[in-house]
């Protein structure tokens, strides 16, 4: 017998050999019904996989992240035995889950996929989800695993294989269909209600531009109708507020090819949202005992040596520039240049901790293929800072910036959020992480124990972690509830030492700080296409390009029209007055595709009462106010940052 540990705590004896099914049956056969996989020892297993020693167990479902994963990396294989259908000869690299959905890369030689296509494979993949076939696990040792693919002539998998340890090999087969595959898997196709395949792209193989480019498809499943017609509404949504989109449409921000991919051109109306966001941290940061610094965009190659980024960052970097016999990099990261600002000037414990902020300019090198709007661009300015601080002094320190967090959120109408804790990989240690086991271990039970004590709703990620120490990657949901990686949170007990800094301690000695790198606001460019995805280009009216637009009835009304613009220019209101000979019809509709917060219709009523007719972008008409009665309501209205 064997005893298995329930999420519960209670234990319960099974003969070995027992599959979690088989457990799940034991409890519920309703439970049983919903049984996608299981967590063995942590571990996500098939549910059909016998378990033969003792072992901590967690049947998931649906509403377990671990269970969606393995349900949608089993539509991937559903998905590429209906390609297998309809397009024999096609060969496949890899087909992961992904947050939402699940995507196949495959070699279809000279054919090109259409939307035609997709509603084709779409109608197979039903066909073959009715059929129930199982998910079958194999194993197989890698020579026979090679001769199988060396047969089908298959260079993808022969690839993978040469990687892999003999002995740890598994296929899956469902129905008529086998890939080389560790899993899990659902139990079976049946489980698999709804589907839809969402987009084709190219990939190239391994991420490599100079390889082969292979057809990438991706799609979405779900065990019922009802939750992919509500996703595909989603989307639907998420198309109109595409920030790239908007950011068009509105004038934020372009791109040019002569310029560079990923280089964005801010226009005046994202410059106006850049420095209202600016002005928001900096007030911020002053009244939390920050002190603003300003660093160059280039820095000497034995920078990045001693701070450790070039034998960790390089490939992230643009290559070195050489002058006079000596290597320059753009800046990819501040803190290099903070450490030295810290430095230059001899510290005592009465400076600390010291706080460093600026909105600095970096350049990284992302891929071509991963660049992506706004959220991932080659040139970006970061809402930056360093606080060096001492071990007693960490706790309070670290709790100050995750409050920061939370006032941002309530400024920004940010109701989901978690903190992803992400800690490094023991395995790894002087090969992705700095070799300092013990400071690895204090580190992050620090961090760990502020989230605890705070309340702050947290998960732990392995293997994810700065080189330098254990970090907090901030997630957080739009309106619509689509998840974005604001910005970071970290701790660095390395750069400290290699940087030689040092105040002297209460008792006279020398004593290296700590380092606590924070991001509130990340970078203007991911936090502003954030915020055009979550307001959908509506923005509250302190952050709006154009706060107030006038809209007289006709050219009589213009003089007085400009009259009021001037009263609401000397309150700081970014106005316009809209003087083309247009009916009033038209120049609302207008006003409001261009999510002007205020509109104020002007005609012989208002010019003569010396009032304005108030419209609410989304509301329509607010009624009559007096001029300063409506200054004073939008200057409040500014001030307070309201949503």
């Amino acid at each position: 017998m064997i005893n298995i540990t329930l999420p519960d705590g209670s234990v319960r004896q099974y003969e070995s050999g027992i599959t979690a099914m088989g457990i799940a049956k034991s409890i519920s056969e309703g439970l049983a019904r919903k049984v996608l996989a299981a967590k063995v020892n942590g571990e996500v297993w098939d549910a059909s996989r016998p378990v033969t020693a003792d072992a901590t167990l967690k049947l998931l479902t649906w509403d377990d992240t671990d269970g969606k994963s393995t349900f949608w990396h089993s539509s991937a294989h559903l998905m590429a035995e209906a390609v297998e259908s309809l397009f024999p000869g096609v060969k496949f690299w890899v087909g992961p889950a992904l947050d939402k959905g699940f995507y196949y890369d495959m070699d279809l030689g000279d054919r090109k996929l259409s939307e035609e296509d997709l509603v084709a494979l779409e109608k197979k993949m039903a066909e073959l989800a009715k059929q129930n076939n199982n998910y079958v696990r194999a194993e197989m040792p890698k020579a026979e695993a090679i001769a199988y693919f060396e047969e089908k002539g298959d260079e993808y998998k022969l690839d993978l294989l040469q990687n892999l340890e003999d002995g740890k090999i598994t296929f899956y087969s469902q129905g008529g269909f086998t890939d080389l595959c560790r899993g899990p898997h659902i139990p079976n196709t049946g489980f698999i209600k709804a589907m839809k395949l969402t987009n084709i792209a190219g990939a190239y193989w391994k991420g490599d531009e100079k390889n082969k480019q292979l057809t990438r498809v991706y799609g979405v499943s779900f065990p019922n109708q009802k939750e992919l017609d509500e996703y595909l509404l989603m989307l639907e949504e998420a198309k109109k507020r595409d920030h790239r989109k908007l950011g068009k449409e509105l004038g934020i921000y372009t791109m040019d090819d002569e310029v560079g991919p990923g280089l964005a051109l801010w226009m005046p109306n994202g410059t106006i949202i850049i420095e209202e966001l600016e002005r928001l941290a900096k007030e911020t940061e002053q009244a939390a005992g920050y002190k603003r610094v300003v660093t160059p965009h280039i820095a000497k190659e034995s920078l990045y040596l001693t701070s450790g980024h070039l034998p960790y960052y390089q490939d992230s970097m643009y290559p070195a520039m050489e002058m006079d016999g000596t290597k320059y990099y753009l800046k990819a990261m501040n803190c290099p240049h903070h450490h030295k600002i810290f430095a230059a000037e001899p510290k005592s414990y009465k400076d600390m901790p010291l706080r460093l902020a600026e909105y600095g300019t970096c350049y990284r090198y992302e891929q071509s293929g991963e660049l992506f709007g706004l959220m991932r661009v080659r040139c970006l300015h970061m809402n930056d800072a360093h606080i060096y601080c001492t071990k007693e002094q960490f706790a309070e320190e670290f709790k100050a910036v995750n409050e920061m967090y939370l006032k941002y959120f309530k400024i920004f109408g940010v109701e989901k959020f978690v903190m992803r804790l992400s800690l490094h990989d023991p395995a790894k240690l002087g090969q992705k992480y700095i070799d300092e086991p013990a400071l690895w271990k204090e580190t992050e039970e620090m961090v760990r124990k502020v989230l605890i004590e705070t309340g702050t709703p947290f998960i732990e990620v392995p293997d994810e972690a700065a080189f330098y120490g254990p970090k907090i990657d901030v997630q957080i949901w739009s309106i619509i509830g689509r998840e974005f990686t604001l910005a970071t949170n970290q701790v660095d007990f390395a750069q400290g030492r290699r940087f030689k800094l040092e105040f002297t301690n209460k008792d006279n000695a020398p004593e290296t700080p700590l380092i606590i790198h924070r991001a509130p606001l990340g970078t203007h460019e991911r936090f502003i296409g954030f915020l055009l995805e979550h307001y959908a280009g509506k923005f509250p009216v302190w952050l709006a390009p154009l706060q107030v637009k006038v809209l007289p009835i006709s050219d009589k009304f213009i003089p007085y029209s400009n009259e009021v613009k001037g009263k609401l220019l000397k309150a700081g209101i970014r106005v316009e007055v809209d003087e083309r000979s247009e009916k009033i019809g038209k120049k609302i509709r207008e006003a409001e595709l261009s999510r002007v917060p205020y509109m104020l219709v002007i005609g012989e009523k208002e010019m003569n009462e010396g009032h304005l007719s108030v419209r609410r972008q989304g509301k329509g008409d607010t009624g009559s106010q007096a001029v300063d009665e409506f200054i004073a309501m939008i200057v409040e209205e500014f001030a307070e940052r309201k949503a």
